[in-house]
């Protein structure tokens, strides 16, 4: 997919300010000011390793309501239930509820549905169980905001429902005990970027504010919010910035043994980064709601001893291996679907032999590939099907799912990623639909993917002087972008293809040293045979790539353009 390269346009005054005043090379000034820090005091306070951002979690719309409700329960002893999401969100949040509150002398256990065999969210049958099964005090966690028959249900049996998620509210609010939901209209917290990991660190932080004891910390479950922050791909701003670096020092340190357990299955050692947290922690905890059951996950994270944490730990590494294989075998057919075909304004595909475990993954998968809005979808033998959707920039799924609610039995999430229901016997028409609607939403110029570009920069400037400064803007991610540069009139020296399709380069501009370049998931790509010798435009991150005990300078490709090659096109 060729994409669209865009280069910001920094104020070179604020630049020039904040490079002075901080002392920065006015490469990092200028991604602040790409990142609309235009000011000495909030640059100082973006940098700084010690100043949280973090809010009274009293303005979140019913918190005082659900703390008093939640220590009313455990001053009695009632029976409490977390009832989560199967996704990495859900897991760690589940967790963080489940430690906090038996911390606090609770009564407490929790419910997490079979992805296959129940779904996304509540249900009824669960809900008979847990109410049969003598609790009072039901705590939904990433989920609750669109199950208004459910919890009807449920407080019609005498469940007190304390709803916290972070969901997009789609019509009228559900009728629980307390809702807590960033999205509510009449919610004053100033920060609606909380994922569910987020919002139950704020929940333990307002019971410990009015009901706490003094040895309990809640910033010890900041790293299994972090996990979800980052896992859920909410907005690294605000007080999010703060949850996920505290997080990752915390993950570092190792001293939950789930993560220790984690970490040391994977080979990872020391220090853990957002990557590291999103492309292999992640993964292996979702594995467990994919293939398995997700109370692995919380059961990893709820572990007091590392040798209990070990064989889970294990069993999610297996399982992530199997995902990896059902989801390439999936991935393959879908595109089979699709090729040669006219693209649509909306991928939509399903099968009844693909695992729904996986099918959020594909959907991904097809964004990366088309860049379109792409709908994925597991049909079971009855013909019901349960999918996901994944969005481009600019795209809101959830309103498009909304003009499509006659045709489907269910959906629920956010602008860019959603899930729903829908019988076989309605997906013709809905896939229909569904494309007519993403066309007319995608505007001629945002049907190929734009990336954006910082600086050009001289190679000879690239040093890890450079990326130490850079790092300081950790954490990257969604809202926060990782610093981009440009790269002109590059020598391709070697060429080689290496793992799994991976491009390794290396290279060198004028004036400066070699340096090594991997692009991943590119070797594929038949129009790049034959670089050897050539010269590039690199679009590229700089990194520390830390093998062996040595510490190189390494460029990671996001994209490249060839020179004088006349009729080589681009990638």
């Amino acid at each position: 997919m060729t994409k669209k390269w865009n280069m910001r346009k920094g104020n070179s005054e604020c630049i020039a300010q904040l490079s002075d005043q901080l002392g920065l090379s006015s490469i990092t000034a200028t991604v602040l000011v790409n990142r609309g820090i235009l000011e000495v005091e909030p640059a100082r306070q973006w940098l700084s390793i010690n100043s949280p951002e973090v809010h009274d979690p009293f303005q979140m719309a019913d918190m005082e309501k659900a703390v008093d409700r939640l220590q009313q329960a455990i001053v009695q002893q009632e029976k409490i239930c977390c009832y989560g999401d199967y996704d990495v969100d859900g897991i760690s949040a589940t967790s963080l509820y489940v430690l906090f509150l038996q911390q606090q002398g609770a009564l407490v256990d929790f419910y997490i549905p079979d992805r296959k065999l129940e779904g996304y969210g509540l249900n009824e049958n669960a809900i008979r169980r847990l109410a049969g099964s003598g609790v009072t005090v039901l705590v939904t966690i990433d989920c609750g905001t669109s199950s208004h028959q459910e919890i009807d249900l449920a407080q019609a049996l005498g469940l007190d429902v304390i709803i916290t998620d972070h969901h997009q509210i789609l019509g009228s609010h559900p009728q629980a005990f307390a809702f807590l939901n960033p999205q509510r209209m009449d919610c004053r917290y100033p920060f609606k970027g909380l994922c569910s990991g987020g919002l139950a660190l704020k929940v333990a932080t307002a019971y410990s504010l009015k009901f706490g004891q003094a040895d309990v910390d809640v910033k010890s479950y900041t790293d299994l919010a972090a996990l979800a922050t980052v896992a859920d791909m909410v907005p690294l701003q605000d007080e999010n910035r703060w949850i996920v670096r505290e997080g990752l020092k915390q993950m570092a340190g190792s001293a939950r043994p789930g993560i220790q357990a984690l970490k040391q299955t994977a080979g990872i050692q020391g220090i853990c980064t957002e990557g590291i947290v999103a492309f292999q922690l992640a993964p292996t905890i979702n594995a467990a709601g994919r293939l398995a059951h997700a109370r692995l996950g919380v059961e990893l994270f709820t572990s007091q001893l590392l040798e209990d944490a070990f064989p889970i730990a294990r069993q999610l590494d297996g399982l992530n291996r199997q995902r990896r294989t059902i989801e390439q075998a999936v991935v393959s057919e879908a595109v089979n679907m699709i090729d040669g075909k006219d693209l649509p304004g909306a991928i939509v595909v399903g099968d009844r032999t693909w695992h729904v475990g996986v099918v959020g993954i594909v959907a991904s998968r097809l964004v990366e590939r088309y860049y379109r809005p792409s709908v994925v979808v597991s049909f079971n033998e009855e013909g019901f099907g349960r999918g996901s959707v994944r969005s481009v920039p600019g795209v809101d799924v959830c309103k498009l799912l909304a003009q499509c609610s006659d045709l489907l039995e269910g959906f629920g999430g956010h602008p860019a990623a959603a899930g729903l229901q829908v019988r076989q016997e309605q997906f013709s028409a809905f896939r229909q639909r569904m494309s007519e609607l993403a066309f007319a939403a995608i505007n001629e110029e945002a049907r190929n993917p734009v990336l954006h570009i910082d600086a050009a920069v001289a190679l000879q400037h690239v040093h890890p002087q450079l990326i130490g400064e850079l790092e300081q803007l950790h954490p990257f991610g969604m809202g926060n972008p990782e610093p981009t540069f440009l790269g002109q009139h590059v020598k391709v020296l070697e060429k080689r293809i290496v793992g799994d399709d991976h491009l390794k380069l290396v290279v060198r501009q004028e004036g400066s040293v070699p340096f090594e370049c991997m692009g991943f998931r590119m070797g594929a790509m038949e129009h790049l045979a034959g670089l050897e010798n050539s010269m590039i435009d690199i679009v590229f991150v700089p990194e520390i790539n830390r093998w062996n005990g040595m510490d190189r300078v390494q460029l990671r490709i996001r994209d490249l353009k060839v020179k004088e090659r006349p009729g080589v096109s681009v990638c």
